[in-house]
């Protein structure tokens, strides 16, 4: 059943996420996959940022290989190791270069580093940037169906959200998940609190399964234990599992779309084929 404080949408919006590759053939791999997304015709591509902005530079230069390739980017700016010196100078280099769209988050402490920087949680980087920017930016920030791991509670969680929009976000992306009755409880609880923001999920699709449930434990994100069942069975039959798993996010989608997520957001892991075969299916 549609919930009736989402908005269906007919056609599909979608964005897809890259991270900055560390060496010279992983960008050059990265353009060539950019180049087949692209024909997709994405709203726009964002860029991660490492932790205590390890890959800052190399952000910018993919971010700006995209702007001049004629495609809408959207960076990631992280609280943790920044200064409003920092921002501010970034914000002014992205705005130059006709950048619109930025992503506010607080980001991950870097192993064995005890400074946070000036900023230590998203809420206050929003407001920073709209109180040097004013309305130039569009920033999305993030949201967690499932709640962040180092939330006390899903309560707390939700008004950590709350506080991001009302410190002046345009939208949201979600952590991925894989319960499309958790995402809709979810919006429905923002929506209750006043947060009228748009919601859009975030989308991984499944190349290898052993390293999702990894990165899952470790973000927090739940994979539910039929998902788990069925890929176990599948042991060393790699074509099977990657068809089941095209077919589960797929269906995922398309439960998504129909509850009127406005969007969705496939975290590509700079890989074109599966985001690719998925965006297809639900245009077919």
């Amino acid at each position: 059943m549609t919930s009736s404080l989402l908005t269906p949408h007919s056609s599909l919006s979608f964005s897809i996420e890259f991270f900055p590759p560390q060496t010279s053939e992983g960008a050059d791999k990265l353009r060539v996959v950019r180049a087949k997304l692209a024909a997709l015709g994405p709203e726009f591509f964002s860029v991660t940022y490492g932790a205590g902005g390890s890959t800052r530079e190399r952000t910018l230069d993919v971010v700006l290989g995209i702007k001049h390739d004629g495609l809408g980017a959207a960076p990631h700016f992280s609280c943790i190791g920044s200064t409003r010196e920092s921002i501010r100078a970034l914000l002014a280099r992205y705005e130059t270069e006709g950048i619109r769209r930025i992503v506010a988050l607080r980001g991950d402490l870097p192993s064995g580093v005890v400074d946070a920087g000036e900023f230590h949680y998203a809420n206050e980087l929003v407001e920073f940037i709209r109180a040097e920017t004013g309305d130039r930016f569009h920033i999305e920030v993030a949201a967690y169906p499932e709640v962040h791991p180092q939330a006390k509670s899903a309560r707390d969680d939700l008004l950590n959200f709350k506080r991001k929009v009302d410190a002046g976000a345009n939208s949201s992306i979600t952590q991925y998940f894989y319960d499309a009755d958790g995402y809709e409880k979810f919006v429905d609880a923002a929506r209750r609190l006043g947060v009228q923001v748009p919601i859009v999920p975030g989308i991984m699709p499944i190349a290898n399964f052993a390293k999702l449930v990894r990165f899952s434990d470790a973000c927090g994100a739940v994979i539910p234990s039929a998902m788990r069942d069925r890929f176990a069975a599948y042991g060393d039959d790699v074509d099977s599992a990657r068809a089941y798993g095209l077919d589960v996010v797929t269906e995922l989608c398309r439960r998504l779309l129909a509850l009127g997520a406005p969007g969705l957001h496939f975290y590509s892991m700079n890989q074109a084929g599966l985001t690719t075969e998925i965006v297809n299916r639900l245009r077919g």
